[in-house]
């Protein structure tokens, strides 16, 4: 079974997806824009400056970075 989602702020969560080697681009409002270059390309998140994100956004957020990192979703989100 998968663990559940935590809830997390923006700011949070912006902190932990920098530890994964990625770096904020810009900030554009509520709306903050990091970015990580790999081998195969680069990956841009968008994530929201908000005091609890939505489990939903979170969820994306996190399913995306996964795929992106090759870390399993249910490893970043013990992490977290």
């Amino acid at each position: 079974m998968s663990p559940k989602l935590p809830q997390v702020s923006g700011q949070e969560l912006v902190r932990f997806i920098e530890k994964l080697g990625y770096h904020v681009i810009r900030q554009k409002g509520s709306h903050i824009r990091l970015r990580k270059t790999t081998s195969v390309g680069e990956h841009n998140i968008t994530v929201p400056n908000h005091k609890v994100v939505a489990k939903g956004t979170l969820n994306d957020i996190i399913t995306k970075v996964s795929l992106w990192n090759n870390i399993s979703k249910d490893d970043l989100i013990k992490m977290i």
